[in-house]
């Protein structure tokens, strides 16, 4: 939900929003949209990305739907409290990719007044919590969890199913190697 929709947006105030959720369930498509908006409204707003990220631009965030918003790539969270210094809006796509320093980084931009937006991956494809997410959740005024449609079934979809035999965690992809799965359909990996 974008705090324009909101009773009660604060003001004078930093802030933290979360939009979290599995593969293809529009979370970096959300991100965009509260930053095109920030934007309309004549604020500074800066997008920040993980190098790793690297599979549809090196430049840009890009959602599956091929929306699409320059950004800045970083190595690490901590690059992002430099380099946002004049933003008012703080834009952080991929959050799973990142250190547990992000959570520090990001309390440290909403303390300096600014409204901050993580975006990511909250369970992994094991279905387990993916850090620093969980922090993120914990510390955010907003949270916003976004659901896929379950490949299998059609349900709503909380689940990001990997197709390939991979037991590394981290294994940027995305139609080719994950699929959204329901509760029901998702198959986790075994132990």
């Amino acid at each position: 939900m974008d705090t324009s929709e909101l009773h009660n947006v604060p003001r004078n105030t930093g802030w933290i929003e979360v939009v979290c959720g599995c593969m293809f369930s529009g979370k970096t498509e959300e991100l965009i949209r509260r930053a095109r908006r920030a934007e309309i409204a004549k604020q500074k707003v800066v997008i920040f990305k993980p190098r790793i990220d690297n599979r549809y631009s090196a430049r840009h965030i890009v959602s599956h739907s091929e929306q699409s918003l320059t950004s800045t790539v970083v190595d690490d969270a901590s690059e992002i409290l430099a380099l946002s210094e004049n933003a008012q809006v703080v834009g952080v796509d991929e959050g799973q990719f990142f250190k547990a320093n992000l959570v520090e980084v990001c309390e440290k931009l909403a303390n300096q007044g600014k409204r901050v937006i993580v975006a990511g991956l909250d369970q992994d494809y094991r279905g387990k919590p993916f850090e620093p997410m969980p922090q993120m959740l914990a510390i955010a005024e907003y949270i916003t969890k976004t659901l896929a449609i379950c490949v299998v079934c059609g349900n709503p979809a909380d689940r990001t199913q990997r197709k390939t035999q991979s037991a590394d965690r981290v294994l940027v992809g995305a139609k080719d190697i994950y699929e959204a799965r329901c509760r029901h359909c998702f198959e986790p990996p075994s132990e």
